[in-house]
């Protein structure tokens, strides 16, 4: 049997991966850097599934995980990056703890395991890294400067190491970046309030399970990056090409996102979401 890791699999989106690459055969390693939680979510899943405590910022942790998952399922085919942290605030008013602890989980935690994955893929000749990063590795959106900050070198650094292992002959190992719009998970539910959490909701909010599929698709197709929806990357991509436009229609964009943002508290708090 293949095995795969998923990092911040205790819930939401990661929990999502790992049950579509178990039912896809996979022997699935779920990490948290809450063990237990990653321990019941394994537990549910059942069959080869098990579980371990990560903490995606130390790399020597990572690159036992990996040596876990080749040891225990015999191979290490897949690795998909989801820890992730989101504090979102203005970027004169954030502190440098604030600061660091994105860049440490989101950027430093995704290339971490990035290189633990690549480490055993290179020996194998094969092998796929996802990373899922956010609509926010392609433009910054107002409050999430930090955010972006991270999720931009997350982005930079998946697409830098996929060119660098096709300039090495490495044909068979894949690195894909997945940009998703915001993800109904306890991350955002918990910031329906947060007017500087706004942006989150000025898409379409996305159920873990509808990402989770096309992360699963990536197997059988690898591309190098891929947006979700597609038309929000198209916009995201027209923001980024013309920043100045960008800037100008922020508050517009902002007021819009604060609107939406209250209108989905309103179906939260009728029951009308999440669907049954």
């Amino acid at each position: 049997m293949s095995g795969a890791l998923v990092t911040g699999a205790a819930g939401g989106l990661g929990l999502a991966i790992a049950r579509r690459l178990a039912a896809r055969g996979l022997s699935v390693q779920l990490t948290d850097l809450d063990g237990a939680a990653a321990e019941k979510a394994a537990q549910e899943i059942g069959g080869s599934a098990w579980a371990a405590a990560l903490d995606v910022r130390d790399a020597a942790a990572c690159r036992a995980a990996a040596a876990e998952t080749e040891r225990r399922a015999g191979s290490l085919e897949v690795w998909v990056n989801n820890a992730g942290i989101l504090l979102p605030g203005l970027a004169h008013e954030q502190n440098d703890t604030e600061y660091r602890a994105m860049l440490e989980v989101n950027a430093m935690g995704t290339i971490n395991g990035t290189l633990a994955a690549v480490e055993r893929m290179r020996r194998a000749g094969s092998g796929h890294v996802i990373n899922i990063i956010s609509l926010a590795g392609l433009v910054a959106p107002a409050g999430y400067a930090g955010y972006a900050a991270s999720k931009h070198a997350a982005i930079a650094f998946t697409l830098g190491t996929l060119t660098d292992l096709r300039r090495s002959g490495l044909d068979r190992i894949h690195v894909s970046a997945v940009c998703p719009d915001g993800i109904w998970s306890p991350m955002i539910a918990g910031k329906v309030d947060d007017p500087a959490a706004a942006p989150s909701f000025s898409g379409k909010m996305l159920l873990p399970a509808e990402v989770a599929i096309r992360v699963e698709e990536l197997l059988g197709r690898p591309r190098p990056l891929i947006t979700i929806p597609r038309w929000r990357g198209g916009m995201t991509r027209l923001l980024d090409l013309f920043p100045s436009l960008a800037v100008r229609l922020m508050p517009l964009l902002l007021a819009d996102a604060r609107r939406r943002q209250q209108r989905f508290k309103r179906r939260v708090e009728s029951g009308d979401w999440p669907p049954a």
